[in-house]
């Protein structure tokens, strides 16, 4: 709870200056457009260990909470702010709370769980800032590229009768951006548009391909399918995680 309430006051600060960055960028450029995205995820995986030692046994925490699906909302603002740059603030929430089966006896955080019943919840809200610079543009095509600092805020908290135990994490993390664009017709396009890195102890991968039809002048419909694959791999956790998603939702243009 000590680290959640500064992250929920960051997300509301990112919103409120995307809004007013917005305003502004309408009277100098245009492109704003404000995003509103239902998912569901599916859960290919989820391998935890903490820690990450012979103190600390990995077992798979989708194995307790099931595959899903499970609703995913986001939401994204985008605005232009000079000729072919753009800024992109995007709020990104995912929590599971789910009750299963253990396969074998586990110990996480220093306490032991047996095998049989328990209940896990994994939270894995994601808040990011972006800027990205256009590349191409033509009829047909546009490709955008960029960079993304994304602040993670995760927990992972196992709970069997009076026993409990939970790993959470707040923390930031760089990434590459790009965006790609095929106009189909005056009123359609596909998009691609994904933030990645790997190195270190681990990697991030957050894709997603949409098909768009506008509705008029200001509102378009999306649908398409998203990837969330990534993890870290370090001294005090072990935890990579994959999910698959279906979404839809509306898009307006200030």
């Amino acid at each position: 709870m000590k680290t959640r309430i500064p992250v929920v006051r960051l997300a509301v600060s990112l919103m409120a200056l995307s809004l007013t960055c917005a305003s502004h960028a309408q009277m100098r450029t245009a492109g704003t457009t404000i995003d509103i995205e239902a998912g569901l995820a599916w859960q290919d995986k989820n391998d935890v260990q903490s820690p990450n030692d012979g103190g600390g046994t990995r077992f798979g925490l989708d194995r307790v909470t099931g595959s899903g699906p499970f609703f995913a909302p986001r939401l994204q603002v985008t605005t232009g702010v000079a000729p072919r740059h753009e800024l992109r603030f995007v709020v990104a929430p995912l929590s599971i709370k789910e009750s299963g089966n253990l396969d074998g006896a586990v110990r996480f955080q220093g306490q032991n769980f047996a095998a049989g019943g328990a209940e896990a919840k994994y939270r894995f809200n994601s808040y990011r800032a972006t800027w990205r610079y256009t590349v191409f543009e033509d009829r047909d095509w546009t490709l955008k590229v960029g960079a993304t600092a994304k602040i993670r805020d995760a927990e992972i908290t196992l709970r069997q009768g009076g026993v409990s135990a939970t790993r959470d994490n707040t923390g930031f993390v760089p990434l590459l951006h790009v965006y790609a664009e095929r106009r189909l017709d005056n009123r359609s396009r596909l998009t691609f548009e994904g933030d990645a890195l790997a190195g270190g102890p681990g990697y991030a991968i957050d894709v997603s391909g949409r098909y768009v039809r506008d509705l008029g002048q200001r509102w378009s419909w999306f649908g398409g399918v998203r990837v969330l694959d990534g993890g870290a791999d370090s001294s005090s956790v072990y935890n990579f995680a994959r999910f698959y998603y279906l979404n839809a939702g509306l898009q307006y243009r200030l």
